[in-house]
């Protein structure tokens, strides 16, 4: 669902039809910078202890030659020789320990993208650790607090180490599940050499700059026929847990069988509506639905993207043989529930004055490819973009700003904020979020407290216009990094 829809029903709380610069900081930003002398370094920053059950995991970081099906051969990166990599499923409250050891030929990290962690483990290369070298070693360790969908992926170099390949699930399961069955579905697009248009045939968009990028859209690494099926039994609530690693939007088609929106971004969505229109998923998003099969008929999940490449985005829902017809044994609880039909909780009962109000421009400048085009943060490109500066439990009210004609899906590292406007509009119910995609011309407000020290990436997550310098950092004053963007080989977009 795209977010603009969620926001919608949120409002409205009627049912879900799914269609689904410079600087201007308060007095409060421009603090003076803390040596390193005077600061805590975030290696001191501490994090939780070792407790409950641990849950270890080796991934390795290697070149693999992978096939999408059919002979559709590609040279990819990969976390443990697949596409996606392994997937890393927890449960919640376990204590997550991740050794990563790298066989490419060149530094990578791992970030696990909207998990809760301390700063040191965020992957980041240059900002809270040094990247990964050839035939090196880092283990990462935190607490998985907060179940919900999330992925891992590299944060070194990441436009193009993404787009190869090293990325994978991570998943939290909750105490108490409340569905049968489930499935995590990561869709992406590759270029496999393919003479096929990978865009363009809906005209002018906020993509035109990945139009003509991709010929080839996977899910869970494979196309069309070799997409594993979906199988369900008649009376079953499956979850589907969409995690969109690609640069591009799709919206996914559920040929009018009924859904609902349970989870965005890790958070939950209380939503006893059903609709069965397209869902739309963007850039780094993560959306979890549930289905209660009714029908045990074999039908489709399918995009319906302007774009050729979408006929190889097809999901079969299948019935299960006679023989395979058990449902998981899993312990089905009873969801939270309000007067309200749709809702999130907040973080924000109501909305407090901001100790430090920013407004965050977004512009773009292109060139002769890719490569030659600038994403820039209030007229400036990362490293030289302006950090946010806070103190500790500072309210911080962030206007983003769309001034360029490309879509930007803002990503957030290390918290959660929560929309209260959109183009000026005051929202009455909360969405909480990681990412929020600001279209062309789009002004979107949100809010966060700064409960988690240390230096965090504030980016955007279609990753080409990261490499192109939209990036900058949210700076906790009284703290500072060890590590330098300019050493070791450190790429940190």
């Amino acid at each position: 669902m795209k977010v603009k829809y969620i926001i919608t029903f949120l409002l409205t709380l009627v049912s879900i039809v799914i269609l689904s610069g410079c600087q201007q900081p308060n007095e409060t930003i421009g603090t003076s910078e803390i040596s390193e002398e005077e600061g805590v370094s975030i290696l001191d920053i501490p994090g939780p202890e070792e407790s409950g059950n641990i849950k270890e995991f080796d991934i390795v970081a290697k070149e693999s030659e992978w096939d999408f099906g059919g002979n559709t051969m590609a040279n990819v990166w990969t976390y443990n020789g697949t596409v996606p990599g392994e997937e890393i499923r927890v449960e919640e409250g376990d204590f997550v320990r991740v050794h990563l050891k790298n066989e490419l030929s060149e530094p990578v990290t791992i970030h696990f993208h909207g998990v809760s962690l301390p700063n040191k483990m965020d992957g980041v290369a240059g900002v809270t650790q040094d990247g990964v070298q050839p035939g090196d070693s880092f283990t990462y360790e935190f607490s998985a607090d907060d179940p919900g969908t999330y992925w891992y992926h590299s944060h070194q170099n990441s436009a193009e180490q993404v787009d190869k390949g090293l990325y994978g699930a991570f998943v939290v399961e909750p105490d108490n599940k409340v569905y049968d069955s489930e499935y995590t579905l990561i869709l992406d697009e590759w270029n496999t050499g393919g003479n096929r248009l990978g865009g363009m045939l809906g005209g002018f968009s906020g993509e035109m700059d990945t139009d003509m990028l991709y010929d080839t859209y996977t899910v869970n690494g494979k196309i069309g026929p070799y997409i594993d099926p979906i199988e369900v039994s008649e009376g079953e609530v499956v979850r589907l847990r969409f995690v969109n690693a690609g640069y591009r939007k799709h919206l996914l088609s559920f040929n009018g069988e009924p859904y609902r929106v349970v989870e965005i971004d890790g958070n939950p969505i209380y939503n006893k509506e059903y609709g069965s229109g397209p869902l739309e998923i963007t850039p780094s998003e993560r959306i979890d639905i549930e289905v209660t099969i009714n029908n045990a008929a074999e039908w489709q999940i399918e995009s319906i993207d302007d774009s050729n490449a979408a006929d190889d985005m097809v999901i079969n829902i299948m019935p299960k043989k006679a023989d395979d017809d058990q449902k998981d044994t899993v312990e089905i609880g009873e969801e939270e529930s309000e007067n309200e039909s749709v809702y999130m909780d907040p973080i924000f009962d109501e909305i407090p004055t901001p100790d430090i109000e920013y407004d965050m421009l977004l512009g773009a400048s292109m060139g002769m490819g890719m490569r030659n085009s600038t994403f820039t943060i209030n007229e400036e490109v990362f490293p030289d973009t302006e950090p946010i500066k806070v103190e500790e439990n500072d309210i911080i009210k962030a206007t983003l700003i769309n001034e360029s004609q490309f879509d930007h899906p803002m990503h957030l590292h290390g918290h959660y904020f929560q929309i209260t406007a959109i183009n000026g509009e005051k929202l009455d119910n909360p969405i909480v979020k990681d990412l929020i995609n600001v279209e062309p011309g789009e002004s979107i407000e949100i809010m966060f407290q700064a409960d988690n020290p240390g230096e965090w990436a504030f980016h955007c997550h279609d990753l080409n216009h990261s490499a192109g310098g939209m990036m900058t950092l949210l700076e906790y004053q009284g703290y500072y990094s060890p590590f330098d963007i300019h050493e070791n080989g450190n790429q940190p977009d």
